[in-house]
């Protein structure tokens, strides 16, 4: 028989890339991935910027380039980076990756030893435990509130959590919960790492998806000793298919994601990247994501005002100010994974709660996604759920 790694063993398939296949039947209502809206992927314009490419540099975007990215699309991810979650990277600082998923697989291979410890907030974007778990880490779970996690617990787990080698944190409309930090929060949580010689991996996929209120300085931008690593993607605010994100930090960090970056890929498509840059220049990137945070905007409302007329009164939810996701709590009584095969039966999807923790516990929740729908098929989605949910704590009335 065929010998496989140890690390295989460890490994499972991610419930939201399983749960993708079933939803995608058209018949069922997805409330369960985190896929942009298609219909607001600007097509006719990336077509034609496609073709501007391949006619003034067609013979660069199709060779082999540099595994640090094409120069130009870097030095405008650092001024947008600088422009609006105050930074000062220059385009030495940017690493183009195959979006930012890779980028937390190359942290793996640049911190990770096995048995090292990882501190995540509870709950945790689940690609990253997964990204993580091959390279056989402790996760050590930091408890969050609503703005984010709780400076005491944060405190003493530092203090006493040994082989402490990263700090992995979403300030900004998490992934699963849609919380971000508050701005007191983060200046806590920074004081408390800032006294230790850890790296601190701060991914920002939906920053610029804030529907009300001022965009908040990153943790970056508090940073004095230089531990601090910026991940962010175009998969949110434009086209996931291009599987362009970046790694953003200082040079003698960026230089280790370099070396397993030339090993793991070489580089970045070159057609992706100079595509990208093109677009940046010929058309108004600020007013594209506009039009996303209007529509997504309108989609996160609509789930909510639902919500709270389909939901049982006992039912908790978070309300967020941006992102993709809204995070429930379900009564203790309830496990979220049974609740999702009755759901499909209705032809309705969501992501169990569970998956979010990578030391197992709270299967009473359950995160929810507004951008992908329309909004009378959230709507009918909401009312399939809360059908459901009445069900499954009170059968005796049905």
């Amino acid at each position: 028989m065929i010998q496989f790694a140890q690390r295989m063993e460890h490994l499972r398939p991610s419930e939201i890339r399983e749960m993708l296949k079933v939803t995608e039947d058209e018949a069922i209502i997805s409330l369960a991935g985190g896929n942009p809206a298609p219909e607001l992927f600007p097509v006719s314009a990336m077509a034609a910027t496609t073709q501007a490419v391949l006619e003034e540099a067609g013979g660069q975007a199709l060779q082999y380039s540099t595994t640090e990215g094409f120069a130009p699309l870097r030095a405008q991810i650092a001024e947008r980076m600088n422009r609006k979650f105050k930074t000062a990277f220059a385009a030495r600082n940017i690493l183009i990756t195959n979006g930012s998923q890779q980028g937390l697989d190359l942290s793996g291979k640049v911190f990770l030893n096995e048995g090292d410890a990882v501190l995540c907030e509870k709950p945790m974007y689940l690609a990253a435990i997964n990204a993580f778990r091959v390279f056989r880490p402790r996760f050590v779970e930091v408890p969050t509130d609503s703005e984010g996690m709780i400076t005491a617990e944060l405190e003493r787990l530092l203090a006493t959590t040994d082989r402490l080698k990263l700090v992995y944190v979403v300030p900004d409309f998490q992934n699963p919960t849609g919380i971000s930090w508050s701005a007191e929060r983060r200046r806590q949580f920074m004081d408390a790492v800032s006294r230790y010689d850890i790296a601190v991996i701060e991914d920002n996929p939906y920053g610029e998806l804030r529907y009300e209120g001022e965009l908040l300085p990153s943790l970056k931008s508090m940073d004095r000793k230089g531990q601090v690593i910026c991940f962010g993607t175009f998969s949110k605010t434009f086209c996931p298919g291009l599987r362009v994100g970046w790694v953003a930090a200082e040079e003698s960090i960026l230089e280790k994601y370099i070396l397993v970056k030339q090993s793991a890929d070489l580089h970045t498509s070159s057609l992706s990247q100079r595509t990208i840059s093109k677009f940046l220049d010929s058309y108004d990137f600020d007013a594209n994501v506009e039009i996303i945070k209007a529509t997504y905007k309108k989609r996160r409302d609509i789930m909510l005002r639902c919500m709270a007329k389909e939901f049982p009164a006992e039912i908790r939810y978070t309300q967020p100010h941006g992102g993709l996701f809204i995070w429930v709590e379900l009564p203790s009584c309830l496990n979220a994974r049974d609740i999702l095969t009755v759901c499909l039966e209705h032809q309705v999807a969501f992501v169990p709660g569970g998956a979010f923790f990578p030391n197992g516990g709270m299967e009473n929740t359950m995160r929810l996604n507004f951008s992908n729908m329309t909004e009378e098929r959230i709507a009918e989605g909401i009312r399939r759920l809360g059908k459901v949910l009445r069900q499954m704590l009170n059968p005796a009335a049905h």
